[in-house]
């Protein structure tokens, strides 16, 4: 019979993982509702058409890296490969239009089939922001914002820089797209297979290529600033003023962009070279033209994803967990009460754990493994006086409290 074993590309999330997990999501949720964004959960998976719309027919994610099939009712289903698709198609079956603004925080799985490398699954996680229906600068200000505080707080932002950049508005992003239409084509003969096909379809995503052949050719290709209009001159110049009023630093990186059409005016990254070769722990843009793609009315939107994974592997420390307390039953009777007292200890908020089975010296050792902060131990001459024996695992100090006592005095060891 085959070993049984996770699937290449995914993990399990236990323990010290699962608490540094939790920890961001935690601290990024804290942040997004202090900027009142309001939680929202969409399914992990959709009908096909939203992403591969979305995401651009001819792109790699759509083309190689999707989990897509056909369901035994014949839809064609994908799993999420991002969030802003399907949290933009619930605004659009939800009838959110009348509540504009909106903005959602999210978070949870997505897949993407790639190479697994350090940070990067098959089965990911992310953290999510995106404001929709904000036309002003105001928005990007404060979504980038938002991204700055959540890694402040996790005590990574020293170790990261926000990389900046601006798309233009559509007349603008149309002038550069001729414009490298025409320098790329001088090269055609020198592009890889790939930038060949992307020329036609998409000429920006050409600035991304990882071929090395490639980003010889990019780094004389016209840049971007040279074709924005005033407008959107304007535009990315109250962005930074904004940025720079809350004192928020950036570099403005002019190679940094988004193929697809619908993205228009700040691009933006925080990257970090802490986990090795330098990538993105959060990344978003203005996407002033996606909602209005999936057949919804035109609506602005700007959002970011972060990569639980790797925000976790970079953060500077985890909270440690709550230390339980012991409860420790020798005997029948002392199982019995000892059950309805953990369940009312439990219910005052305390962390409690009970174990199973075992004589007293095997109960207080797995205490010690749990690193309890306390025992409290309960036999037959505990019973007898209505006394339960309260032992500090730190001093070894301990004490017979009165049962109906047991809460206060736990109260003062655990504070």
């Amino acid at each position: 019979m085959a070993k049984i074993q996770s699937v290449r590309g995914t993990h399990d999330i236990v323990g010290v993982a699962a608490a540094g997990h939790r920890h961001v999501v935690e601290v990024a949720r804290n942040c997004a509702h202090r900027y009142a964004f309001s939680d929202i959960d969409t399914p992990i998976f959709e009908f096909t058409p939203v992403f591969a719309r979305t995401m651009g027919e001819g792109s790699d994610v759509v083309r190689k890296e999707m989990y897509s099939f056909t369901d035994r009712g014949g839809e064609d289903i994908t799993l999420r490969p991002e969030f802003t698709a399907g949290i933009c198609r619930a605004f659009i079956s939800g009838g959110m239009q009348q509540d504009l603004p909106l903005k959602f925080f999210a978070h949870g799985p997505a897949f993407r089939y790639e190479r697994p490398q350090k940070g990067r699954l098959r089965q990911f996680h992310q953290i999510n922001a995106e404001i929709l229906g904000v036309e002003g600068p105001g928005a990007d200000i404060e979504i980038i914002a938002l991204g700055t505080d959540i890694l402040h707080e996790l005590g990574v932002l020293d170790r990261c820089t926000l990389e900046l950049n601006t798309l233009g508005d559509p007349d603008s992003r149309q002038a550069y797209r001729e414009a490298l239409v025409t320098y790329f084509s001088d090269h055609r003969d020198r592009l890889s297979e790939d930038s060949v096909d992307r020329l036609a379809r998409n000429p920006l995503r050409i600035l991304d290529s990882k071929d090395e052949g490639d980003r010889v050719i990019v780094v004389d290709a016209p840049l971007m600033a040279e074709y924005l209009n005033p407008a959107s001159q304007e535009f990315f110049a109250a962005v930074r003023e904004g940025l720079d009023a809350l004192g928020i630093t950036y570099n403005v990186n002019q190679r940094l962009v988004r193929g697809l059409d619908y993205y228009t005016h700040t691009a933006f990254e925080f990257v970090t070279d802490a986990l090795g070769a330098q990538g993105a722990v959060i990344a978003g843009g203005r996407y002033d033209g996606l909602i209005k793609m999936l057949g919804g009315p035109e609506t602005p939107g700007i959002g970011w994803a972060g990569g639980i994974e790797r925000l976790a592997m970079l953060a500077a420390h985890t909270p440690a967990p709550v230390r339980p307390i012991a409860l420790v039953p020798l005997g029948a009777e002392a199982e019995s009460m000892a059950l309805r007292l953990c369940h009312g200890l439990r219910r005052d908020g305390f962390t409690v754990d009970m174990g199973f089975r075992g004589n007293l010296s095997r109960r207080l050792k797995r205490a010690n493994k749990l690193n309890a902060r306390a025992a409290l131990i309960l036999g037959d001459d505990e019973i007898a006086k209505g006394m339960i024996t309260l032992r500090d695992l730190d001093d070894g100090a301990q004490q017979d409290v009165a049962l109906d006592a047991v809460a206060a005095h736990l109260r003062k060891l655990v504070t």
